[in-house]
């Protein structure tokens, strides 16, 4: 039990961490749902583009946090704070890239939307958040050296706090209140930069000035050897979803904003999976630092436990009070509110299906990346999405396929992918693996 503990202490900040992310995304959804229906329809395809286009760029920095975990079990503190200096460069760099994505995705939104309300707002959400990436870049290098040092709890409060303050401000950005102009989803996105900036500056002050001296150039580019393939894999997977929703958006109006809303729930499930997996590549950095790969390999197979367990039980739950839940987002009238809740209702069990095998491989996927076994994490994930899945969903949708159809394309998606992670991570080829010199002993 006291490992299953341990384990825990880490895990729990990083877990609620991830949910406070999904609760600021539901609130978002909740403000704009009752500010217009076509808030709503636009508000994932919007933000899932800009995170196509940012998440690369945020996992290659993400991954500095890697080698200050492996640094950290090597016992080598300069190194770490090396690590952090290469993430911020690495941060500042890919802030200025980003822009250049701006009037692409722009125009990428206008090939893909057919109603011009929905269109206009997408637009302005998908700018802002873009062009505000610097602040989400800066923010996940200095959270990541925190999160690889073992200091999660720190991470977890300064993002409590940053996402109160999108709560507090997002309905006077939204609905212009207390005097400010009426702005819709660009509040939103406004208030979300801010809420990013935000905890930026509250980490970066405790974190301080790195003074450390070194040959900077050969740690970046060993970030971004392993960490490119990290990257891909995030921006691909997105990709794959993105693709997904695309299809599903011509389904109907009111399918596709219960679609939107279900989705939303899924992040709140979802969520905490993505902390427990953070904490599996941390676990897994530190043994593999240590040169200790039977530890590394212990404390991935108890985080997995803990985390199915988790989610099993959230699933349940979801299930159980679905239309409670629903009912936060549907209509006004009876009659569409109806069927918004009937549809979604279907949905939710759909996505109950598949939460154990998606928290499986997300926390064996974690740890892969934790060990630098990147490259197959993302060859494995292009192959099942864009070779498997994607097919498979433009045959039901070219044969009229109903969104309840499109939805149970996932579970066969999601339960080959985990498979794969599985095997692989048994067979243990990342053992051999090596990121960083072991200085101790």
């Amino acid at each position: 039990m006291r490992p299953y503990l341990d384990i825990l202490k880490l895990v729990w900040p990083l877990a609620l961490g991830m949910v406070n992310n999904a609760v600021m995304q539901f609130v978002d959804r909740a403000y704009l749902a009752h500010e217009s229906m076509a808030s709503l329809e636009a508000a994932l395809p919007a933000s899932i583009l800009a995170f196509n286009i940012l998440g690369f760029f945020h996992s290659i920095i993400a991954y500095s946090g890697t080698f200050v975990a492996q640094y950290h079990g090597a016992g080598d503190s300069r190194m770490c704070r090396m690590s952090l200096k290469a993430g911020n460069l690495l941060a500042l760099a890919f802030g200025i890239l980003a822009l250049v994505f701006v009037p692409a995705g722009s125009a990428l939104l206008e090939c893909f939307t057919s109603s011009p309300e929905v269109l206009s707002r997408e637009v302005a959400y998908f700018r802002i958040v873009t062009a505000g990436g610097v602040f989400l870049f800066l923010q996940m290098a200095v959270s990541s050296y925190f999160t690889g040092l073992g200091k999660t709890r720190m991470v977890f409060w300064v993002n409590v706090l940053g996402n109160l303050f999108n709560a507090a401000i997002d309905p006077l950005l939204i609905f212009g209140l207390c005097g400010l102009p009426k702005l819709g989803m660009a509040g939103a996105a406004y208030a979300t930069v801010a809420s990013t900036a935000l905890q930026w500056i509250v980490l970066a002050a405790v974190a301080g000035r790195s003074r450390e001296k070194g040959e900077l150039v050969p740690l970046i580019l060993r970030i971004l050897r392993f960490g490119v393939p990290a990257g891909a894999y995030t921006v691909l997977n997105l990709l794959s979803f993105t693709i997904f929703v695309f299809v599903t958006g011509r389904v109907g109006d009111v399918a596709f904003a219960v679609s939107n809303a279900c989705f939303a729930v899924n992040y709140l499930i979802f969520a905490p999976m993505e902390g427990f997996a953070l904490g599996a590549a941390t676990l897994v950095g530190h043994a593999q630092g240590r040169g200790d790969s039977e530890a590394a390999h212990r404390d991935a197979m108890r985080t997995l436990r803990l985390g199915v367990a988790f989610v099993a039980i959230i699933s349940l739950l979801a299930v159980a009070f679905c239309r409670p839940i629903l009912s936060l987002f549907s209509p006004e009238s009876t009659e569409v509110s109806a069927e918004f809740v009937s549809l979604g209702s279907t949905l939710f069990l759909w996505m109950a299906a598949w939460q154990v095998f998606d928290a499986t491989d997300i926390i064996i996927s974690g740890a892969l990346k934790g060990a630098g076994d990147t490259k197959f994490v993302f060859w494995w994930m292009f192959i099942v999405a864009f070779c498997v899945w994607l097919p498979i969903v433009g045959i039901v949708a070219h044969f009229g396929g109903t969104m309840s159809d499109l939805w149970g394309t996932m579970v066969v998606y999601v339960v080959i992918i985990c498979i794969g992670s599985l095997i692989r991570w048994r067979r243990g080829a990342w053992r051999n693996i090596k990121l960083v010199a072991n200085n101790l002993g």
